[in-house]
């Protein structure tokens, strides 16, 4: 994205904060198991909410499933352990630490080519009028590396990692694409919808969105999507 849409995802003031580098899994043999991948997580002392850092490493590999009970119901997802082991193990540490429950997705882009749903700031409360100044800032306290190579893309149903437009700058924030989008590579992706949670997203956010977030793109939803709880494996 470039200029005002290049902002798209990760504009709303600062997002979160990073520095990091991960190998990818290394290739084995059928008969073996996948080598552990280190990852290199990046305290920042800011957290939203108080959590554990995740493992070191992580012997996620392969299709991890999950299951994301929201207010507009459950969304079953598929992450890719493969083409992002660090951004999987470290949603997994963070659902499982409860980061991500009663919190609601704070940003709608409903624009055609750049149609996204931003989740995962604790900060956000989709009840108060006027957003708390925090909003778009949450994070976990530490960072994690971007697992792209250039090669993404982001069709309808993908869940890629926010950022602020800044190299390894991801955390906890993410987004769901419910409309083909044209977002530049540099995003990690690491997992997709299955098609019958993708139309309850769609069906979500075709009510638009309020315009707050006009400056940067796109507003608060006007369909509020909160998560109660994420369960991964």
């Amino acid at each position: 994205m470039r200029g005002m849409r290049s902002r798209l995802v990760a504009g709303i003031p600062a997002l979160l904060v990073v520095t990091s580098l991960s190998p990818l899994l290394a290739a084995c043999g059928d008969d073996e198991k996948p080598e552990a991948t280190s990852c290199d997580w990046t305290q920042t002392g800011d957290a939203a909410r108080d959590v554990d850092l995740p493992a070191k490493t992580t012997g996620l590999s392969g299709d991890v499933p999950a299951v994301l009970t929201t207010s507009i119901g459950e969304l079953k997802v598929t992450l890719d352990a493969d083409q992002a082991p660090c951004t999987v193990a470290s949603f997994s540490s963070l659902a499982e630490q409860a980061y991500y429950d009663n919190t609601s997705c704070h940003r709608q882009g409903n624009d055609p080519g750049f149609e996204f749903l931003q989740c995962g700031d604790p900060y956000f409360d989709p009840t108060a009028a006027d957003a708390d100044p925090k909003t778009g800032t949450g994070n976990p306290g530490y960072t994690i590396p971007d697992e792209v190579d250039g090669s993404e893309t982001y069709p309808a149903g993908t869940l890629a990692m926010a950022n602020t437009g800044r190299p390894h700058s991801g955390g906890g924030q993410f987004f769901i694409v419910f409309g083909d989008s044209e977002f530049p590579p540099d995003y990690t992706v690491w997992g997709h919808l299955d098609a019958a949670s993708l139309e309850l997203v769609k069906k979500a956010t075709a009510s638009g969105n309020d315009g707050y977030w006009a400056q940067s793109g796109g507003g608060r939803p006007n369909t509020p999507v909160t998560f109660e709880s994420i369960d991964v494996g």
